[in-house]
């Protein structure tokens, strides 16, 4: 039996998606993670403190999405809060120790599941895919209202041979390497 929708890129992304996501749910396991959680503190490993709508903006979810996931961490002793000298009403969300070792574990992880993911794809063929799905997270983010930070081409996403194929489409200035 086939899905209708078996043809279409999206179908196919959606798939991909939902592989992907069990795969790391599977190996987030034994950090005693859920899919979604290895998302925050890999963004709080990369930038730092941040504040819960700052978090919710890097994740693309809404405010109370970010805050109950972070509530959780927190009672796992992952994440701790601290409110902004001058103004409780900031709360900037960082690591602790223990969380600091979840999400080098969490790197980990991600590298493998990624390299699983693309194992018979040369170097060529994964900034390919990487650029093409940017480009269509782009064209859905402008439809929705969504942040469009993040969906810029970079400069190590270029590649001469590819661009002579179908030219990327590129809104903000591309620096010279």
């Amino acid at each position: 039996m086939k899905h209708p929708g078996m043809k279409s890129v999206g179908w196919a992304l959606v798939q991909a998606s939902r592989l992907h996501r069990s795969r790391m749910g599977d190996k987030l396991a034994g950090l005693e993670l859920f899919a979604g959680q290895e998302q925050v503190l890999q963004a709080l490993a990369s930038e730092g403190k941040m504040t819960m709508g700052e978090l919710a903006a890097i994740l693309r979810v809404r405010p109370p999405t970010a805050s109950k996931t972070v509530s959780r961490l927190a009672a796992m002793k992952l994440v701790e809060r601290h409110t902004e000298a001058g103004d409780a009403r900031v709360v900037r969300v960082k690591l602790t120790k223990e969380g600091k070792k979840k999400a080098a574990a969490i790197d980990d992880l991600w590298n493998e599941v990624e390299d699983e993911l693309l194992a018979d794809f040369d170097l060529k063929d994964r900034k390919r895919l990487r650029k093409l799905l940017k480009r269509s997270a782009k064209n859905l983010a402008k439809l929705t209202g969504a942040d469009l930070d993040g969906f810029d081409i970079t400069d190590d996403e270029l590649d001469e041979t590819d661009d002579a194929v179908t030219p990327p489409v590129v809104t903000g200035p591309i620096l010279a390497a």
